[in-house]
C-alpha cells in the first residue's frame, strides 16, 4: 500500500508561526479530530506535546482516549461521556442535550454567534447556565465558531462583536455559580485574520498542518504542508500507441510509452475525480481512471510522489484540502521523514 510521509520540521515551523501570532504556545489548542486531519493523531499529538502544547480538541470521546496521555485537557466537540476522565471537557451544542450529561461533567457551552450550525442562541445564555447548574455540571468555558474568517466579508467583524458582548454577560452569570470560564472563538483563519481574535485560547486545525487558505487580500502566513502522499509501484508496462489503460479506456496512448500502476486508489483517499487530469508536483501525468486500489501514472519510478500539498491536489478535483486529508485511509503507513 502507498504511504504517508510527515515532516516534523514543517510541523514545528507552523507551531512557531502560530505561537508568534497568538503571543505564546500556552494559548494553542491543536485540533486532532478525524485522525488529525488524516495525519495520524498520536504522531501529531506527541510532537505537539514535546513542543509544549497542553490543549487539544477532538470530535469524539474515543479520539480523546487515544491521545489522553499527551495533554492536560482535551475538548470533545460532539459526544457524550462514557468514561470518567478529569482531562475531558465536553461541548454542549444545544439546550436539549444538557440533560444527557452526567452530574459532575466538565463542559463548555457553545454559543451560536452566526454560523447557525451548532450552539445555543445568544438569547438562551441565561437559560443554558441555569440548566447546566440544575444538572450538576461544571461549566469551564464558553465558545463559538467563525463562519467565514477566511474570506473578505463583514461576517468576521459581526461575530467578533457579538462574542465580545456575550463574554461580559457570561462572566456575570458565572459568578453566581462560582465557575471560572475560558473563552475561545478563533479557528485557524480567525487566528490569522486579526490579533484581536485570540481570547484565552485558539483552536488550530488546518493551519497546524500547513494547508490554510485565505482570500488573497487577507494575511498569508508562510505555513508548510506537513504531509506528502506516496505510491509504491505494482507493475510497469509499455503502453503501445492506440492502446488504452484502465476502466473504460479513458486514456489512449498516442505513441508507445512507459506506464506504471501504483498501489493507491479511491479507497485510500485518492479522489476519483482526478482521473486522467491530475499531474504530480514533479510533472508526472495520471493516466486513465483511478481504481479502488490502484492508479496509473506515466512513470517507472519505484516510489512516486502523488502530492506534497493537499490543496493543490484538491484544486484538481474542485474541492478543498480538508476533504482530501480527512479521507486518507487510516491504514496507510505513516512515518516521519525528518
Amino acid at each position: 500500500m502507498g504511504k504517508i510521509k510527515l515532516s516534523r520540521e514543517a510541523l514545528k515551523i507552523n507551531l512557531d508561526i502560530i505561537a508568534h501570532q497568538v503571543g505564546g504556545k500556552d494559548k494553542i489548542a491543536v485540533v486532532l479530530k478525524d485522525n488529525a486531519y488524516g495525519h495520524g493523531a498520536c504522531m501529531i499529538a506527541e510532537v505537539a506535546r514535546d513542543y509544549g502544547i497542553t490543549h487539544a480538541v477532538v470530535r469524539l470521546e474515543r479520539e480523546a482516549l487515544e491521545i489522553s496521555e499527551f495533554f492536560e485537557d482535551i475538548l470533545i466537540l460532539s459526544d457524550f461521556p462514557t468514561v470518567a476522565n478529569p482531562k475531558f471537557y465536553y461541548v454542549i451544542n444545544s439546550l436539549l442535550s444538557i440533560s444527557k450529561f452526567p452530574k459532575g461533567t466538565k463542559v463548555e457551552l457553545k454559543i451560536d454567534t452566526g454560523m447557525h450550525r451548532n450552539g445555543v442562541g445568544m438569547d438562551e445564555l441565561e437559560k443554558a447556565f441555569e440548566s447546566m447548574a440544575a444538572q450538576g455540571l461544571e461549566c469551564i468555558g464558553v465558545m463559538s465558531h467563525l463562519k467565514s474568517a477566511d474570506t473578505l466579508s463583514s461576517e468576521w467583524f459581526w461575530q467578533r462583536t457579538a462574542f465580545d458582548a456575550l463574554k461580559k454577560d457570561a462572566l456575570k452569570l458565572a459568578k453566581k455559580y462560582k465557575w471560572n470560564l475560558r473563552f475561545h472563538l478563533s479557528n485557524s483563519a480567525g487566528t490569522f485574520r486579526s490579533s484581536q481574535c485570540h481570547d484565552d485560547m485558539v483552536r488550530i486545525g488546518i493551519a497546524l498542518y500547513g494547508c490554510l487558505e485565505m482570500d488573497v487580500s487577507l494575511p498569508q502566513p508562510q505555513l508548510k504542508p506537513v504531509l506528502s502522499l506516496w505510491g509504491e509501484k505494482i507493475s510497469t508496462r509499455i503502453l503501445r500507441a492506440g492502446e488504452r489503460v484502465g476502466y473504460n479506456g479513458l486514456y489512449e496512448a498516442l505513441e508507445d510509452e512507459v506506464v506504471s500502476t501504483y498501489d493507491l486508489g479511491y479507497a485510500n483517499g485518492l479522489d476519483r475525480l482526478a482521473s486522467n487530469r491530475y499531474m504530480t508536483p514533479e510533472g508526472v501525468r495520471l493516466l486513465g481512471r483511478i481504481s479502488m486500489d490502484s492508479v496509473t501514472f506515466a512513470s517507472d519510478a519505484d516510489e512516486l510522489l502523488i502530492f506534497n500539498n493537499a490543496n493543490e491536489y484538491a484544486a484538481s478535483v474542485g474541492t478543498i484540502g480538508y476533504e482530501i486529508l480527512a479521507c486518507l485511509d487510516k491504514d496507510l503507513l505513516r512515518g516521519w521523514v525528518d
